[in-house]
Parts: structure tokens; C-alpha cells; sequence
């Protein structure tokens, strides 16, 4: 009887505890998502960089504005550490000419709303051709090389709308932008038009990167708006082909550039760190706003809160703005090799905004189930926030540079229906994003980190 009452005070004593941790944690959550809502400071800041900066492709002036603009305001916070991190970028310039028209029966040239994709050749003057029309890469490839020869290749794929997750709809047709110019010219096309890869009909073009093979000729690649590859579409089914095309965009010798740093140091255990962050630089179209301005104000902003309530980190908490995701993923490379070369740090979690400063849903984990599992039981202190989606996927481009060292890698989610609607066009202005629901992705992002700092996560079993 005695030792089943010792055992049954064991199990009170054992509830009780865990009651009181998840009570303090609900509350300083709270304290988290009132700093962020009331006091957030990520709205104001993402403001000032679309609009007193703008747009920052990697190796523009504009970019090196937004280091020097984020350096200062990190200091400005008196975070315990800042500084720069100096890497080499691509310098591709889009130039001032883009234009594209299609002749109607009558000889009239008609204007289509068309970008070149960084990273594409110019056109050395206007080319002009027969425009031919493929669904897909494979359909592509299933052409015969007489088909194609001498000839401007659309490649007309759309967004497949049963997709849910909107990055997945991206995911299926992200190839015909990478792959879509070389494999055209090899089969000798002199030029590349991709349907925007977005999930909104209208005449705003979305552009991204593209790739070359040495082995094969290079030729330009522009993305066409998806209103006017309906109109296209249509039009070369009426037996309009006749097709002129001017781009003067062009690469430049790789220029310097900075990863921007700060941080705040561990109190207990400094050598352990948790990043968090996204990228600094855009494309060159829109002011850059959801991709990824919303992710790296947000990654601020965590720090920020934990400085404003006097959370002291036990672990270092780190913020990066990574410089050149979007043609290189240079600033990722470079951090994750300092990393590893530092042997006085282990980078023990890494978390990224990178999907838009929409309404938060959750995160995705990128780690070995035991680390997913830990997770999972903080979840039911997110159901108050509407934020309480776990899944296991991908964590993000920039922090997956950290996969092989065992960082635990963590992708915040944001709800992602009209994220596709804007990205990489001139519709991704600071307008389109709602301070509510990207001050309530910071404070998710803190919430998150605040619970590994303070509760660990386990150790992984070694085989």
C-alpha cells in the first residue's frame, strides 16, 4: 500500500510539474505574440526596405543599400554581436530592353507582357522567328528536332490547381524555368518562352532563375504573363507564328557582396546555436516584399522580442540574412562552411522564413523523426494562435546548406494560397503584405525557438 501511494504521488508530483511548465510557457507565448502585435517593429522595417531601397538582385547597388541598411539597424538594436559576412555573387544585369510581339494575320504587331529570367542572354538585336508551342518539357523532348529547328519554343505549362500546398503546384513545374532553355536549343531552338509559373491569371510576368549547359548553346529565356500565354495559346492555334523578340539583359564578372549577422549570446550554453533568418536579396521586379523581405524582417524581429521582454537565451540565438538565394544560393554556402570549419559552435536548430509574411499555419521539419516527435508535443501551445501545422519536409533553401552538419532544420509555414500570385513579379510590393499576419509570423517564429531554447530537444540515439 505504501509504495503504491509513493508511486501515485510520483505521477501527481510528475503532472503537476509538466502543468506549471506549459502554463509558463502559454503565458510567455502570450507575452511573445502581444510584444509582436502591439509593439512589432517587422511592418516598419520591411516598409523602409521596399521602399527607401527597393528590389535587390545580388551584385547591385541596391543590394549593398540593404546590407548596409540592415547592418546599421542590427546595431541599432545593440544585439551582442554583429557583422558582416563578405562572399562573392553573380552580377547579372537585366538591361532596358524587353520586348516581344506576335503578328496577327493583317501584319500587325501585337505586344505581349513578357520578362527576361535571370540569368539569360540577351538576343544581340531582334530575332525573329515561328513560334511553336509545347505543353511540357517531355512533350518537349517527344518533338522532332525538325519541329523545333530554327524556331522560338513556348512552353505553356499551368500551375496545377489541385494542389493545396501551392509550393507543390510550383515544385511539378519549376523545371520547364531551369531546364526549359537548354533543352529547346538542343534541339536547336533560338529562343525560350516559359509560361509564368504562377497560380493567378493576369498580365504580370514572374521571373526566376534559369540554367545553361556548357555543352549546349545558349539562348534567351524570357517568362510570358499567364493572361497573355492563353492569348498566345490561342493565337497560334489560329495560324498566328510569326514572332519578334529584344532583350539586352546580360552577366557580369562576379562581384562582393555580405551575408549580415547578429546575434545574441547563449547564457548557459553559448557553443549551441539557433539560427534563424532568410534571404536579403530579390529579383529585380516589385520591391522583393514576401521573398523574401517578410522573412528576414521576421528573423529580426525575433531577436528583437527576445531582447524587448528580457528573454536570455540559454543558447546563442542567431539571426543571418543570407545574400544570393535566389541565383546562387552563394550566402548559404559560405555561412554553412564557416560553420563547419568552427569548431567552437555546433549549429544545433536552424529556422527559415522564406514562403511570405501571410496568416502563420506551422512548420515543417527537416530532421530525423525523434526530432520531429519532441516537437510535436509543443503543438497544442500554438492551437490558441490558429499556427499549430506540423509536418516533416523541407526546411528551406538557405538553412539546408546545414543538412549534413545534423542541424535540426525548420521551415515556417505561412498560409501559401496567394503567395504565387506575386512572387517574382512586379505585384511583390510592400502594399501586399498585411502587417497583422506578418507580425503574427514573427512572434510564431519566436514562440517556437523560445521553447527549444528553454526545454532542449533529446539527443540523438547514435547507431
Amino acid at each position: 500500500m505504501k509504495r503504491q501511494f509513493l508511486f501515485g504521488l510520483l505521477i501527481l508530483i510528475s503532472f503537476g510539474s509538466y502543468a506549471q511548465s506549459e502554463k509558463e510557457d502559454s503565458l510567455q507565448m502570450r507575452a511573445i505574440y502581444d510584444e509582436a502585435l502591439v509593439r512589432g517593429e517587422a511592418y516598419s522595417n520591411l516598409h523602409y526596405l521596399c521602399k527607401n531601397i527597393g528590389n535587390r538582385v545580388s551584385g547591385s547597388a541596391n543590394a549593398q543599400k540593404a546590407v548596409d541598411w540592415s547592418f546599421d539597424l542590427m546595431e541599432n538594436y545593440q544585439f551582442d554581436k554583429v557583422w558582416l559576412q563578405e562572399i562573392m555573387v553573380p552580377n547579372w544585369k537585366r538591361g532596358s530592353i524587353e520586348n516581344c510581339f506576335i503578328q496577327d494575320a493583317d501584319g500587325n504587331d501585337i505586344g505581349l507582357s513578357i520578362t527576361a529570367l535571370g540569368g539569360s542572354i540577351g538576343s544581340n538585336g531582334v530575332l525573329a522567328a515561328e513560334v511553336i508551342e509545347v505543353n511540357s518539357l517531355e512533350d518537349l523532348n517527344n518533338r522532332d528536332n525538325k519541329e523545333i529547328e530554327g524556331k522560338i519554343v513556348f512552353i505553356n505549362q499551368a500551375f496545377d490547381q489541385r494542389f493545396i500546398r501551392t509550393g507543390s503546384a510550383y515544385g511539378a513545374c519549376g523545371g520547364i524555368r531551369w531546364n526549359g532553355a537548354a533543352e529547346a536549343s538542343n534541339k536547336g531552338a533560338i529562343a525560350v518562352i516559359n509560361r509564368s509559373l504562377s497560380s493567378k491569371d493576369d498580365d504580370f510576368p514572374h521571373t526566376g532563375s534559369m540554367g545553361y549547359r556548357d555543352s549546349i548553346p545558349k539562348i534567351p529565356a524570357m517568362a510570358i504573363s499567364t493572361e497573355d500565354s492563353n492569348f498566345l495559346s490561342q493565337f497560334i492555334l489560329d495560324g498566328n507564328t510569326k514572332m519578334s523578340l529584344e532583350l539586352n539583359c546580360e552577366m557580369h564578372p562576379d562581384t562582393i557582396s555580405y551575408n549580415v549577422i547578429a546575434e545574441i549570446t547563449g547564457a548557459k550554453i553559448p557553443e549551441k546555436v539557433m539560427v534563424v533568418g532568410g534571404h536579403l536579396d530579390s529579383w529585380d521586379i516589385g520591391e522583393g516584399a514576401h521573398d523574401d523581405g517578410a522573412g528576414v524582417v521576421q528573423s529580426l524581429e525575433v531577436l528583437r522580442i527576445f531582447k524587448a521582454l528580457n528573454i536570455q537565451p540559454e543558447h546563442t540565438l542567431r539571426c543571418v540574412f543570407y545574400m544570393n538565394e535566389e541565383n546562387g544560393t552563394r550566402g548559404a554556402t559560405a555561412y554553412a562552411e564557416w560553420a563547419k570549419l568552427n569548431e567552437d559552435e555546433i549549429p544545433w536548430v536552424a529556422m527559415e522564413s522564406d514562403a511570405g509574411g501571410f496568416t502563420p499555419r506551422g512548420f515543417s521539419v527537416q530532421a530525423d523523426d525523434i526530432y520531429f516527435e519532441a516537437i510535436s508535443e509543443w503543438m497544442d501551445l500554438f492551437n490558441p494562435y490558429y499556427a499549430n501545422l506540423l509536418t516533416k519536409g523541407h526546411g528551406g533553401v538557405d538553412i539546408g546548406k546545414l543538412e549534413d552538419q545534423g542541424t535540426v532544420l525548420i521551415g515556417y509555414i505561412p498560409d501559401s494560397q496567394r503567395y504565387f500570385d506575386l512572387h517574382h513579379s512586379d505585384n511583390d510590393v510592400f502594399e501586399n503584405v498585411n502587417k497583422r499576419e506578418l507580425q503574427l509570423g514573427a512572434a510564431t517564429m519566436a514562440s517556437l525557438l523560445y521553447l527549444i531554447d528553454t526545454h532542449g530537444l533529446p539527443e540523438k540515439i547514435k547507431d
